[in-house]
């Protein structure tokens, strides 16, 4: 059997420990033999996080053994994880263990050095600190999981289902794995990835900037043809001198900020509304269906009618006939 080891530190988040754990134990072979053996495993018996605490049998030496090792996110008042910790990890990469995180547990794989020059992921939230924390990790906030080969790592909680189907398909094949996704009651692959759960923020404008007035009329007037003369105009500037200004003070052009504040009101009216995709296209001033299809999943990387599936409760079939 393979052996699926769970890393369980102080302050571990419940979900990211129990999704893994049940989605391999669910995980059966056509003749309905179990091919992962789950096992817990911490740095001292008894591990406490918020809300409860869990008395674990094994020790470090378990990953020793491990075929795979699962490392979950811990909250984030979890001050950074023990040498004896980081050194297990790194003795069972360079034994060629594979090894994933789950969520904010790329952050212990990070400090153990076993994301150094790679590519890795994490939740949304928290990517832009795992890049500043660690300039030699390629960090993609858009990804539902990156696999290295050896080394995976997943983005927030559901995720790493996502992720533990990947590598039961890559270990198993796609019957064994679709079946487990049906145990999970998830689809074994997900359209999209990361960017359609993130918030896409405009760039900040100090207050009381002399752009301020004309970023409101901007959002008040999203569904009307707004251009660079007429933004120009209102701001009582040249076109020259409002692209200047806007690059200083956004770090953006007056274009770009104008399309993603139109991606931004089409991803409230999808989540909020029934209108069908050519209403809202013009609703939120795009051109055409077409190009309103484009931009929305240029910038949320998947499409208007999945992102209304995934966010609105409604079924993708009825979503598609809108």
């Amino acid at each position: 059997m393979h052996t699926v080891a769970i890393l369980v530190l102080d302050d571990v988040v419940p979900f990211d420990m129990a999704a893994p754990m049940q989605t391999f134990d669910w995980t059966r072979l056509p003749d309905g033999r179990r091919p992962y053996r789950v096992r817990l495993c911490a740095e001292s018996p008894e591990v406490r996080t918020e809300g409860l605490s869990l008395r674990v049998d094994l020790g470090l030496e378990a990953l020793e053994t491990a075929d795979t090792i699962i490392v979950p996110g811990r909250s984030e008042e979890s001050g950074p994880p023990s040498g004896p910790v980081l050194d297990a990890l790194r003795r069972a990469a360079a034994a060629g263990t594979r090894i994933a995180s789950v969520c904010v547990g790329a952050f212990v794989l990070a400090e153990a050095g076993l994301l150094d020059g790679l590519r890795a992921t994490t939740h949304w939230i928290a990517a832009a600190e795992l890049a500043r924390r660690h300039p030699r990790v390629e960090v993609l906030p858009d990804v539902l999981y990156v696999d290295n080969g050896q080394i995976l790592t997943s983005a927030g909680a559901a995720a790493g289902l996502d992720m533990c189907l990947h590598m039961i398909r890559r270990d198993l094949g796609s019957a064994v794995a679709a079946h487990a996704a049906r145990m999970c009651v998830v689809p074994l692959e997900r359209e999209g990835g990361q960017a359609q759960f993130i918030v896409h923020e405009q760039p900040p404008v100090p207050r009381g900037s002399e752009l301020e007035p004309l970023l409101h009329w901007i959002e008040d007037n999203l569904a009307g043809e707004v251009t660079l003369r007429a933004m120009a105009a209102r701001a009582g500037l040249s076109e020259r001198t409002l692209s200047r200004r806007f690059r200083e003070q956004t770090g953006t052009t007056p274009l770009q900020w104008l399309l993603r504040a139109r991606v931004r009101r089409a991803q409230y009216l999808l989540e909020n509304g029934d209108h069908s995709i050519e209403r809202i296209a013009r609703q939120a001033g795009f051109g055409s269906p077409t190009a309103f299809r484009e931009r929305f999943r240029r910038v949320v990387g998947t499409t208007p009618h999945a992102y209304r599936a995934a966010f609105h409760g409604k079924p993708a079939a009825a979503a598609d006939s809108a």
